[in-house]
C-alpha cells in the first residue's frame, strides 16, 4: 500500500499502462507486417528460395502478434494490482482510472481476433 497520499502515484501508473500500450500495438502492428510480407514474396517471385520461407513468416508474424495481445492482458492485469494498493486519497474523485484497462483489454481481445481470423484457413 502507497503512503504517499499524492495523485502522481495513479498517473505514473497510468502513464506505464499506456506504454505498455503503446507496445502491444507496436508487435501487434509488426508481425502483421511480418506475417503479410512472406504472402507478398511468395506473389512478386513464387519459385525463388525465400517464398519457400513464407511459412516461417506466417507463424513469426503470427507469434508477434500473440505476444501483443499478451503484453496488453499482462499490462491491465498488473495496473489493475497497482490500483488496489492506492488510497482514496492518491484518486482524484471522479477520474476514470479504469478507461486504459478497458482499452488494453480491448487491444488484447482485436489482437487475439487478428490471430485467429489469420491462422483460419
Amino acid at each position: 500500500m502507497s503512503d504517499l497520499k499524492d495523485p502522481r502515484v495513479l498517473f505514473a501508473a497510468e502513464r506505464t499502462l499506456l506504454a505498455w500500450n503503446r507496445t502491444s500495438l507496436a508487435l501487434i502492428a509488426f508481425g502483421f507486417v511480418v506475417e503479410r510480407s512472406g504472402l507478398l514474396v511468395q506473389m512478386l517471385a513464387p519459385d525463388s528460395p525465400s517464398a519457400r520461407a513464407s511459412a516461417a513468416s506466417f507463424w513469426l508474424g503470427l507469434a508477434f502478434i500473440a505476444l501483443g495481445a499478451f503484453v496488453a492482458l499482462h499490462s491491465s492485469r498488473q495496473y489493475l494490482i497497482v490500483l488496489k494498493t492506492l488510497t482514496p486519497a492518491e484518486c482524484p474523485p471522479g477520474y476514470g482510472a479504469r478507461w486504459g484497462v478497458a482499452v488494453n483489454l480491448l487491444v488484447a481481445a482485436l489482437g487475439s481476433a487478428l490471430a485467429l481470423a489469420l491462422y483460419a484457413p
